[in-house]
């Protein structure tokens, strides 16, 4: 029983943390300056999109944290971290060079996290593939709006 009552504690960090980020680096101004890309996506996309992405980031936290995969975990605190972290560095900060080096890193830690419950967790690493597809997809971004600014 315990175990389903960390699932919502799961559910509630990273939706609930990534809304907050969400609302604390809220684009503005310099954002809406920037040239961007042909393929940016329009602005709503990015809600629902991450929405969705935290559900599955949750679930996959959980099942690592019910099976007991102490290095699965880490790896998950450590993608959760960068994933808390880049909003702040590329929004608030304004830099988004240094935010491209650091979605890299949350790149290679997604990469790392499916590797390793691949075997043993398979449920696990597959909820994380539409993440490390979107991240793919941020980094590509975050990489041309720094190239054209």
């Amino acid at each position: 029983m315990r175990a389903y009552v960390a699932l919502p504690l799961f559910l509630a960090l990273t939706v609930g943390g990534g809304a907050l980020v969400g609302a604390a680096t809220a684009p503005g101004e310099w954002y809406q300056a920037l040239q961007k890309p042909w393929f940016n996506p329009p602005g709503w996309v990015f809600g629902p999109a991450w929405g969705m992405l935290y559900v599955l980031i949750g679930i996959a936290g959980w099942r690592v944290w019910h099976r007991g995969e102490l290095q699965a975990a880490r790896i998950w605190w450590v993608q959760l971290g960068l994933n808390f972290v880049w909003p702040f560095l590329f929004f608030a900060a304004q830099m988004p060079g240094l935010a491209l080096v650091e979605v890299v890193a949350l790149f290679a830690a997604i990469c790392g996290f499916v590797a390793y419950t691949w075997r043993e967790d398979r449920v696990s690493a597959l909820l994380f593939l539409p993440y490390g597809a979107w991240v793919a997809y941020a980094t590509l971004l975050n990489a041309a709006i720094w190239w054209l600014n």
